[in-house]
Protein backbone atom coordinates (compact mmCIF):
# COMPACT_ATOMS: atom_id res chain seq x y z
CA UNK A 1 0.00 0.00 0.00
CA UNK A 2 1.47 3.35 -0.99
CA UNK A 3 1.52 6.56 0.97
CA UNK A 4 -1.21 7.93 -1.34
CA UNK A 5 -3.46 4.95 -0.61
CA UNK A 6 -2.90 5.10 3.12
CA UNK A 7 -2.46 8.61 4.52
CA UNK A 8 -1.42 7.16 7.88
CA UNK A 9 1.95 6.24 6.36
CA UNK A 10 4.07 9.40 6.26
CA UNK A 11 7.55 10.22 5.07
CA UNK A 12 10.14 11.64 7.46
CA UNK A 13 13.09 12.79 5.33
CA UNK A 14 15.05 14.05 8.35
CA UNK A 15 14.73 10.80 10.31
CA UNK A 16 17.83 8.55 10.09
CA UNK A 17 19.07 10.81 7.30
CA UNK A 18 22.26 9.57 5.67
CA UNK A 19 22.31 6.44 7.84
CA UNK A 20 22.15 2.75 7.00
CA UNK A 21 19.51 0.42 8.40
CA UNK A 22 19.85 -3.34 8.10
CA UNK A 23 16.55 -5.19 8.08
CA UNK A 24 16.53 -8.88 9.07
CA UNK A 25 13.44 -10.67 7.81
CA UNK A 26 11.47 -13.47 9.42
CA UNK A 27 10.93 -17.15 8.65
CA UNK A 28 9.84 -17.79 5.06
CA UNK A 29 10.18 -14.15 4.11
CA UNK A 30 12.79 -12.16 2.19
CA UNK A 31 14.42 -8.79 1.77
CA UNK A 32 11.46 -7.76 -0.39
CA UNK A 33 8.92 -7.93 2.43
CA UNK A 34 6.29 -5.31 3.19
CA UNK A 35 8.28 -4.03 6.15
CA UNK A 36 11.21 -3.19 3.86
CA UNK A 37 8.86 -1.22 1.63
CA UNK A 38 7.55 0.68 4.66
CA UNK A 39 11.06 1.48 5.86
CA UNK A 40 12.08 2.87 2.48
CA UNK A 41 8.86 4.85 2.18
CA UNK A 42 8.89 6.35 5.66
CA UNK A 43 12.67 6.96 5.82
CA UNK A 44 13.56 8.11 2.29
CA UNK A 45 16.90 9.62 3.34
CA UNK A 46 18.15 6.38 4.89
CA UNK A 47 19.71 3.42 3.10
CA UNK A 48 17.89 0.16 3.87
CA UNK A 49 19.93 -3.01 3.37
CA UNK A 50 17.74 -6.13 3.41
CA UNK A 51 19.47 -9.36 2.36
CA UNK A 52 17.66 -12.59 1.55
CA UNK A 53 18.78 -14.95 4.30
CA UNK A 54 19.91 -18.53 3.64
CA UNK A 55 17.53 -21.12 5.07
CA UNK A 56 20.36 -22.70 7.07
CA UNK A 57 20.58 -20.59 10.26
CA UNK A 58 24.36 -20.91 10.63
CA UNK A 59 24.80 -19.59 7.08
CA UNK A 60 22.25 -16.84 7.73
CA UNK A 61 24.07 -15.60 10.82
CA UNK A 62 27.42 -15.68 9.00
CA UNK A 63 25.93 -13.60 6.19
CA UNK A 64 24.55 -11.06 8.67
CA UNK A 65 27.95 -10.67 10.33
CA UNK A 66 29.43 -9.91 6.90
CA UNK A 67 26.65 -7.44 6.06
CA UNK A 68 27.23 -5.57 9.32
CA UNK A 69 30.98 -5.53 8.79
CA UNK A 70 30.52 -4.10 5.31
CA UNK A 71 27.79 -1.53 5.98
CA UNK A 72 28.31 -0.54 9.63
CA UNK A 73 24.59 0.08 10.15
CA UNK A 74 23.31 2.74 12.51
CA UNK A 75 20.31 0.54 13.24
CA UNK A 76 19.30 -3.10 12.80
CA UNK A 77 15.63 -4.09 12.79
CA UNK A 78 14.73 -7.76 13.02
CA UNK A 79 11.24 -9.23 12.96
CA UNK A 80 10.28 -12.69 14.25
CA UNK A 81 13.12 -15.07 13.34
CA UNK A 82 15.03 -11.97 12.23
CA UNK A 83 14.73 -10.64 15.78
CA UNK A 84 16.38 -13.81 17.03
CA UNK A 85 19.29 -13.21 14.66
CA UNK A 86 19.46 -9.47 15.31
CA UNK A 87 19.86 -9.96 19.06
CA UNK A 88 23.19 -11.66 18.32
CA UNK A 89 24.53 -8.76 16.23
CA UNK A 90 26.17 -7.13 19.24
CA UNK A 91 27.44 -3.57 19.30
CA UNK A 92 24.71 -2.05 17.14
CA UNK A 93 21.43 -0.37 17.99
CA UNK A 94 18.74 -2.97 17.43
CA UNK A 95 14.95 -3.18 17.44
CA UNK A 96 13.60 -6.71 17.85
CA UNK A 97 9.95 -7.04 16.83
CA UNK A 98 8.22 -10.18 18.15
CA UNK A 99 11.60 -11.98 18.27
CA UNK A 100 11.27 -15.75 17.83
CA UNK A 101 13.91 -16.88 20.30
CA UNK A 102 12.31 -20.32 20.48
CA UNK A 103 12.17 -20.69 16.71
CA UNK A 104 12.74 -24.48 16.79
CA UNK A 105 9.76 -25.00 19.10
CA UNK A 106 7.65 -22.57 17.05
CA UNK A 107 8.33 -24.63 13.93
CA UNK A 108 7.02 -27.76 15.59
CA UNK A 109 4.00 -26.09 17.20
CA UNK A 110 2.80 -24.34 14.06
CA UNK A 111 3.56 -26.83 11.31
CA UNK A 112 6.58 -25.04 9.90
CA UNK A 113 8.49 -28.21 9.04
CA UNK A 114 8.61 -30.17 5.80
CA UNK A 115 8.09 -28.41 2.47
CA UNK A 116 7.47 -24.67 2.87
CA UNK A 117 6.68 -21.81 0.51
CA UNK A 118 8.40 -18.44 0.67
CA UNK A 119 5.66 -15.84 1.03
CA UNK A 120 7.86 -12.98 -0.25
CA UNK A 121 9.76 -13.12 -3.57
CA UNK A 122 13.50 -13.72 -3.36
CA UNK A 123 16.21 -12.43 -5.63
CA UNK A 124 17.30 -15.94 -6.57
CA UNK A 125 13.77 -16.85 -7.66
CA UNK A 126 13.55 -19.82 -5.29
CA UNK A 127 9.97 -20.36 -4.14
CA UNK A 128 10.20 -23.43 -1.89
CA UNK A 129 12.41 -24.72 0.91
CA UNK A 130 12.45 -27.72 3.20
CA UNK A 131 12.81 -27.94 6.97
CA UNK A 132 13.88 -31.38 8.24
CA UNK A 133 14.98 -32.55 11.69
CA UNK A 134 18.67 -31.65 11.22
CA UNK A 135 17.62 -28.16 10.16
CA UNK A 136 15.40 -27.77 13.23
CA UNK A 137 18.37 -28.84 15.34
CA UNK A 138 20.50 -26.18 13.65
CA UNK A 139 17.93 -23.50 14.47
CA UNK A 140 17.92 -24.64 18.09
CA UNK A 141 21.71 -24.41 18.19
CA UNK A 142 21.71 -20.87 16.85
CA UNK A 143 18.89 -19.75 19.18
CA UNK A 144 20.82 -21.15 22.13
CA UNK A 145 23.43 -18.45 21.47
CA UNK A 146 20.98 -15.64 22.29
CA UNK A 147 21.66 -13.36 25.27
CA UNK A 148 25.38 -14.22 25.40
CA UNK A 149 26.33 -10.57 25.83
CA UNK A 150 23.10 -9.19 27.26
CA UNK A 151 24.73 -8.53 30.63
CA UNK A 152 26.99 -5.85 29.16
CA UNK A 153 25.79 -2.33 30.09
CA UNK A 154 26.05 -0.99 26.54
CA UNK A 155 23.82 -3.77 25.26
CA UNK A 156 21.01 -2.70 27.59
CA UNK A 157 21.01 0.66 25.83
CA UNK A 158 21.34 -0.82 22.35
CA UNK A 159 18.47 -3.33 22.39
CA UNK A 160 14.72 -2.58 22.32
CA UNK A 161 12.12 -5.34 22.16
CA UNK A 162 8.62 -4.75 20.75
CA UNK A 163 5.95 -7.34 21.50
CA UNK A 164 2.51 -7.45 19.88
CA UNK A 165 -0.34 -7.99 22.32
CA UNK A 166 -2.26 -10.06 19.74
CA UNK A 167 0.63 -12.23 18.50
CA UNK A 168 -0.63 -15.82 18.13
CA UNK A 169 2.79 -17.29 17.29
CA UNK A 170 5.51 -15.92 19.54
CA UNK A 171 5.35 -15.03 23.24
CA UNK A 172 8.89 -14.16 24.22
CA UNK A 173 8.46 -10.92 26.12
CA UNK A 174 9.01 -12.56 29.57
CA UNK A 175 12.19 -14.23 28.30
CA UNK A 176 13.44 -10.98 26.76
CA UNK A 177 12.67 -9.09 29.99
CA UNK A 178 14.89 -11.49 31.93
CA UNK A 179 17.85 -10.14 29.97
CA UNK A 180 16.93 -6.64 28.77
CA UNK A 181 15.15 -3.68 30.34
CA UNK A 182 13.46 -2.22 27.25
CA UNK A 183 10.60 -4.69 26.66
CA UNK A 184 7.74 -2.69 25.16
CA UNK A 185 4.25 -4.00 24.33
CA UNK A 186 2.38 -2.68 21.31
CA UNK A 187 -1.03 -3.17 19.75
CA UNK A 188 -0.55 -5.60 16.90
CA UNK A 189 -0.19 -9.16 15.73
CA UNK A 190 2.89 -11.13 14.73
CA UNK A 191 3.37 -9.43 11.38
CA UNK A 192 3.60 -5.68 11.18
CA UNK A 193 1.05 -3.72 9.21
CA UNK A 194 1.06 -0.03 8.32
CA UNK A 195 -0.66 0.99 11.56
CA UNK A 196 1.51 -1.01 13.96
CA UNK A 197 4.66 0.01 12.11
CA UNK A 198 3.88 3.73 12.26
CA UNK A 199 2.52 3.73 15.80
CA UNK A 200 5.03 1.40 17.39
CA UNK A 201 8.26 1.04 15.40
CA UNK A 202 8.71 4.60 14.11
CA UNK A 203 8.61 6.21 17.60
CA UNK A 204 11.42 3.89 18.72
CA UNK A 205 13.42 4.71 15.59
CA UNK A 206 12.98 8.39 16.45
CA UNK A 207 14.21 7.84 20.03
CA UNK A 208 17.28 6.03 18.72
CA UNK A 209 18.03 8.65 16.07
CA UNK A 210 17.67 11.45 18.64
CA UNK A 211 20.07 9.68 21.00
CA UNK A 212 22.61 9.04 18.26
CA UNK A 213 22.48 12.66 17.14
CA UNK A 214 22.30 13.99 20.72
CA UNK A 215 19.25 15.85 19.52
CA UNK A 216 17.13 17.60 22.15
CA UNK A 217 13.53 18.26 21.23
CA UNK A 218 11.29 20.73 23.09
CA UNK A 219 9.55 18.99 25.98
CA UNK A 220 5.77 18.79 26.24
CA UNK A 221 4.17 17.46 29.42
CA UNK A 222 0.62 16.19 29.07
CA UNK A 223 -1.63 15.85 32.11
CA UNK A 224 -3.45 12.52 31.89
CA UNK A 225 -6.72 14.21 32.87
CA UNK A 226 -6.75 15.79 29.38
CA UNK A 227 -6.54 12.45 27.57
CA UNK A 228 -9.97 10.97 28.29
CA UNK A 229 -13.58 11.88 28.88
CA UNK A 230 -15.75 10.97 31.84
CA UNK A 231 -16.41 7.56 30.29
CA UNK A 232 -12.69 6.76 30.37
CA UNK A 233 -12.46 6.65 26.60
CA UNK A 234 -9.90 8.75 24.69
CA UNK A 235 -10.90 12.36 24.18
CA UNK A 236 -11.75 13.22 20.56
CA UNK A 237 -8.62 13.83 18.44
CA UNK A 238 -6.32 12.94 21.37
CA UNK A 239 -4.68 10.03 19.58
CA UNK A 240 -4.18 12.18 16.50
CA UNK A 241 -2.64 14.93 18.63
CA UNK A 242 -0.18 12.55 20.29
CA UNK A 243 0.84 11.12 16.93
CA UNK A 244 1.54 14.61 15.58
CA UNK A 245 3.27 15.93 18.69
CA UNK A 246 5.79 13.09 18.91
CA UNK A 247 7.05 14.01 15.46
CA UNK A 248 8.54 17.24 16.79
CA UNK A 249 8.49 17.12 20.57
CA UNK A 250 9.60 14.96 23.48
CA UNK A 251 6.35 13.92 25.14
CA UNK A 252 5.84 13.00 28.80
CA UNK A 253 2.54 12.02 30.41
CA UNK A 254 1.94 13.35 33.93
CA UNK A 255 -0.28 11.70 36.52
CA UNK A 256 -1.04 12.77 40.08
CA UNK A 257 0.49 10.52 42.72
CA UNK A 258 -1.36 9.11 45.71
CA UNK A 259 -0.75 6.89 48.72
CA UNK A 260 -1.25 3.70 46.74
CA UNK A 261 1.24 4.58 44.02
CA UNK A 262 1.70 0.97 42.91
CA UNK A 263 -1.97 0.50 42.05
CA UNK A 264 -2.11 3.98 40.55
CA UNK A 265 0.86 3.20 38.35
CA UNK A 266 -0.74 -0.02 37.12
CA UNK A 267 -4.01 1.75 36.34
CA UNK A 268 -2.38 4.62 34.46
CA UNK A 269 0.12 2.39 32.67
CA UNK A 270 -2.64 0.07 31.46
CA UNK A 271 -4.74 2.95 30.14
CA UNK A 272 -1.79 4.59 28.38
CA UNK A 273 -0.68 1.28 26.87
CA UNK A 274 -4.20 0.71 25.55
CA UNK A 275 -4.85 4.15 24.11
CA UNK A 276 -1.49 5.87 23.58
CA UNK A 277 0.82 2.90 23.07
CA UNK A 278 4.58 2.93 22.64
CA UNK A 279 5.05 6.75 22.93
CA UNK A 280 4.01 6.53 26.60
CA UNK A 281 6.48 3.77 27.50
CA UNK A 282 9.15 5.15 29.83
CA UNK A 283 7.60 8.61 29.44
CA UNK A 284 5.17 8.70 32.37
CA UNK A 285 5.72 10.93 35.41
CA UNK A 286 3.87 10.62 38.73
CA UNK A 287 3.91 13.81 40.79
CA UNK A 288 1.67 16.21 42.71
CA UNK A 289 4.18 19.03 42.17
CA UNK A 290 3.80 19.89 38.50
CA UNK A 291 5.35 23.30 39.05
CA UNK A 292 8.68 21.48 39.47
CA UNK A 293 8.52 20.00 35.98
CA UNK A 294 11.14 21.64 33.81
CA UNK A 295 10.16 21.78 30.16
CA UNK A 296 8.70 23.89 27.41
CA UNK A 297 4.95 23.22 27.54
CA UNK A 298 2.47 21.73 29.99
CA UNK A 299 -0.98 20.71 28.75
CA UNK A 300 -3.34 20.35 31.70
CA UNK A 301 -6.91 20.87 32.83
CA UNK A 302 -6.93 23.58 35.48
CA UNK A 303 -10.15 22.36 37.08
CA UNK A 304 -8.64 19.04 38.19
CA UNK A 305 -7.42 19.03 41.82
CA UNK A 306 -3.69 18.58 42.07
CA UNK A 307 -2.90 20.20 38.73
CA UNK A 308 -0.59 23.19 38.58
CA UNK A 309 -3.21 25.86 37.95
CA UNK A 310 -5.28 24.60 40.86
CA UNK A 311 -2.40 24.22 43.29
CA UNK A 312 -0.82 27.66 43.07
CA UNK A 313 2.85 27.82 41.99
CA UNK A 314 3.60 28.67 38.40
CA UNK A 315 5.27 25.88 36.42
CA UNK A 316 8.57 26.13 34.59
CA UNK A 317 6.76 25.68 31.28
CA UNK A 318 4.17 27.43 29.15
CA UNK A 319 0.75 26.17 30.27
CA UNK A 320 -1.82 25.10 27.69
CA UNK A 321 -5.12 25.20 29.58
CA UNK A 322 -7.04 22.31 28.06
CA UNK A 323 -10.80 22.95 28.21
CA UNK A 324 -10.43 26.73 28.24
CA UNK A 325 -11.97 28.97 25.58
CA UNK A 326 -8.71 28.91 23.61
CA UNK A 327 -8.21 25.13 23.87
CA UNK A 328 -11.63 23.57 24.23
CA UNK A 329 -10.61 20.38 22.43
CA UNK A 330 -7.50 18.61 21.18
CA UNK A 331 -8.19 20.01 17.72
CA UNK A 332 -7.38 23.51 19.01
CA UNK A 333 -4.26 22.16 20.68
CA UNK A 334 -3.19 20.60 17.37
CA UNK A 335 -3.63 23.91 15.54
CA UNK A 336 -1.59 25.73 18.19
CA UNK A 337 1.38 23.39 17.93
CA UNK A 338 1.20 23.27 14.15
CA UNK A 339 1.61 27.03 14.13
CA UNK A 340 4.62 26.71 16.41
CA UNK A 341 6.27 24.41 13.89
CA UNK A 342 8.29 22.49 16.46
CA UNK A 343 9.43 25.50 18.49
Amino acid sequence: MTEQQNPYVKQFPDLMSGKTIVYVHGFGSSGQSGTVTRLRTVLPSATVVAPDLPVNPHDALSLLYKVCEEHHPSLIIGTSMGGMYAEQLYGFDRILVNPAFGIADTMGEHGLTGKQQFFSPRRDGVQEFYIDKPMVKAYRQVADQNFTHADQPDEQLHVVGLFGDADPLVHTRPLFAEHYTQAIPFHGEHRLNDHSFMQSVVPVIRWIDDRQERRERPIVYVGIETLSGRDGQPAPSMVKAVRLLIERYQLYFVSPANDSLTSRYAEVATWLASHVGVPAWGHTVFTNQRHLLYGDYLIETAAVPGTTAASGPEPMATVIAYGSDAFKTWDEVIVYFERLGGQ
